[in-house]
């Protein structure tokens, strides 16, 4: 046996079901020159067990949408998942979830099949999405065998750049939220932070149009053009 095939991990054993859901998963859409109130986004927040991309296990999920220009009220998803072996820790309390909930949790598989179901074709915001895309990404390979393809947009980066006159010694979502003078009904929970993240993208979109980023695809243009000039600015 190949020692590399030997070293890597067995795909998940799924049922026909969820092999047939992943089968129908739409193909994510590339980032269009149509009017940003025209795109539909999903908002993601992952409440996780720490913040290390290889050894942490996501715990909660919550995601909203926004579509013609507003969140979709109707539509949104929260799951926690069912994690009986996870310990507690000061990451796990600040969650809210106990030892019970985690017991009583969804199973990992299907809740993630009912996460990208819910995503579909969009493309994904999140605040500092970079960590969430990981998170994802690896509980979609462990639990599925999926590769995670969707766009993400970092509403943390989309937030300094769309507004660089605001100096935050932070520059964290409580820190933007304040900014703009928004309400949290209850922050490290996974549902109340993508709503909230859901409300600051759209004020982001506002001033985004207002400064003539009228696509998604102007907006990470500009995004990629940000990123590399405050490379070059640390010189790094």
């Amino acid at each position: 046996m190949n020692l590399f095939a030997w070293l890597r991990p067995a795909a998940p054993k799924l049922d026909d079901d969820l092999r047939q859901r992943l089968a129908h998963l739409p193909r994510p859409a590339p980032l269009g020159e149509h009017p940003l109130r025209a795109q539909r986004w999903v908002v993601l927040d992952l409440e996780t067990s720490g913040l290390n991309l290889n050894r942490d296990q996501v715990l909660s999920i919550g995601a909203v949408a926004i579509e013609d220009g507003a969140i979709d009220l109707g539509r949104q998803f929260e799951r926690t998942l069912h994690r009986p072996e996870q310990k507690t820790n000061s990451s796990v309390l600040i969650h809210g979830l106990g030892p019970s909930a985690l017991a009583a949790g969804c199973d990992p598989a299907e809740a993630l099949v009912e996460l990208m179901e819910f995503i579909g074709d969009s493309p994904v915001l999140a605040f500092h999405a970079p960590f969430d895309q990981g998170m994802l990404a690896r509980a979609l390979k462990e639990s599925l065998g999926h590769r995670l393809q969707h766009t993400f947009l970092d509403v943390a980066e989309l937030a300094p750049l769309l507004n660089p006159e605001t100096v935050l010694r932070e520059a964290g979502l409580d820190d933007w939220v304040a900014r703009f003078g928004l309400e949290v009904q209850a922050r490290h929970h996974a549902s109340a932070d993508a709503q909230v993240t859901a409300e600051l993208a759209l004020i982001l979109f506002s001033q985004a149009r207002r400064q003539q980023l009228d696509s998604p695809l102007q907006l990470e243009q500009r995004l990629r053009q940000w990123r590399r000039r405050n490379v070059t600015g640390h010189g790094l």
